[in-house]
């Protein structure tokens, strides 16, 4: 495993590990993150698994990878952003029962950078997996995306699908 970045910052101002509707080019990462971030980067969260969801995925823990961007709030805007980010992933707190997301803390590699040969350098970060009932339901009747990529079928900087 690979060990966490000592530049990390404390666990109240973490960077949020995005995968679906946030990501770059998508939806989302325009309406909720422009001017809101200060660094954005290809990352992957390990030991998990991609579900296809209705217009946006899930990620649960599992035996795969999920291919996303690491997100870094700029400066002064942390708790607008996690406030933005917990409304629009339905998340109410910790083990909530309406909760269709539970936000957790989890490290995340970053591909390309640290030394050729060696484990991807790792970084904690906020991330939101499905909640559990919404687990099982997905886990007995959910389509896995394959190889942890979403994508919305759409070709790049062409038009998005409905």
């Amino acid at each position: 495993m690979s060990t966490l970045d000592p530049g990390s910052p404390p666990t109240d101002e973490l960077p949020f590990f995005v995968y679906g509707t946030l990501l770059p080019g998508e939806p989302n990462h325009d309406l909720f993150l422009r001017g809101r971030t200060s660094g954005e980067r290809p990352a992957v969260l390990p030991r998990a698994l991609l579900y296809d969801g209705p217009g946006y995925p899930y990620a649960i823990d599992g035996h795969g990878r999920v291919h996303g961007t690491l997100l870094t709030a700029a400066p002064g805007v942390y708790g607008e952003l996690l406030g933005l980010l917990d409304h629009l992933e339905e998340y109410l707190g910790p083990g909530h029962p309406r909760n269709l997301y539970e936000r957790v803390l989890r490290e995340v590699e970053l591909p390309g950078e640290g030394e050729p040969g060696q484990e991807p350098p790792a970084a904690r970060a906020w991330v939101y997996l499905a909640a559990a009932a919404v687990t099982r339901s997905l886990r007995t009747s959910g389509s896995v995306i394959a190889e942890g990529r979403w994508v919305t079928g759409r070709p790049p900087g062409g038009p998005r699908t409905p």
